[in-house]
């Protein structure tokens, strides 16, 4: 019998990857993907990506979406109270685990698993451990597509801010950036590849600068 999990979803790179690793394996039903919104903006968290964009991304993977939304400025307190919210909902309806694409901060994975314990659920890093420099080229010559949807301009400039996720962007990275933006350097948006049904469909809009920091490349869908 497989295993009943749910992604915490992005609706980028990483977390696609770890899907695809998932449902390669055989092992485990994905039940849903659980997405945070900024209600505000109607965008996903951090990432800042329509919201119609994010749903048309489940019709093409065939997979349930679940939004949790959460207000502009939330507090932990408030996040992880939503949070466990939706994971208990999950873990009564037999899920085990939830799936995340984190790579190699350890205290991010000591943050979700110690959230998890509360729930009697378990955090599982299909990515974890992985060369940082090898996993985008496996990305990328898998067949997912991705554009980079938000840098931080601490350490990127806004040039790479709407760029294709491809060799020659990795190629234009300083070399204090990790490739997959493990340290929140870029965010991205994947809108095709061998999980996916269909392509996502969107052009892009204006590039903003928010919060004195951060570029965001809107996508419009199309």
């Amino acid at each position: 019998m497989r295993e009943k999990v749910i992604v915490a979803w992005s609706g980028g790179k990483d977390s696609a990857l770890a899907l695809y690793e998932i449902l390669n394996s055989g092992g485990y039903e994905v039940k849903a993907l659980l997405t945070t919104i900024t209600r505000d903006y109607d965008r996903i968290s951090i990432h800042g990506v329509r919201r119609v964009l994010l749903e048309q991304q489940a019709k093409a993977l065939h997979i349930p979406l679940e939004e949790m939304f959460i207000p502009k400025g939330v507090s932990n307190a408030d996040y992880e109270r939503e949070l466990l919210k939706a994971l208990r909902q999950h873990r009564d309806s037999g899920v085990c685990s939830v799936v995340f694409g984190d790579i190699f901060l350890a205290d991010v994975r000591k943050y979700r698993e110690s959230l998890l314990e509360k729930v009697g659920m378990k955090a599982f890093f299909p990515l974890w451990g992985r060369n940082t420099k090898l996993l985008p080229l496996e990305f990328i010559n898998l067949g997912f597509k991705a554009i980079v949807t938000s840098v931080d301009s601490a350490v990127l400039s806004r040039d790479f801010v709407g760029k294709d996720y491809d060799e020659q962007f990795l190629a234009n990275l300083p070399a204090n950036v990790d490739p997959c933006g493990e340290n929140g350097e870029f965010h991205s948006f994947v809108y095709d590849g061998p999980i996916f049904k269909e392509k996502i469909a969107f052009k892009k809009g204006e590039i903003v600068l928010r919060d004195n920091r951060f570029y965001y490349c809107d996508l419009l869908p199309s």
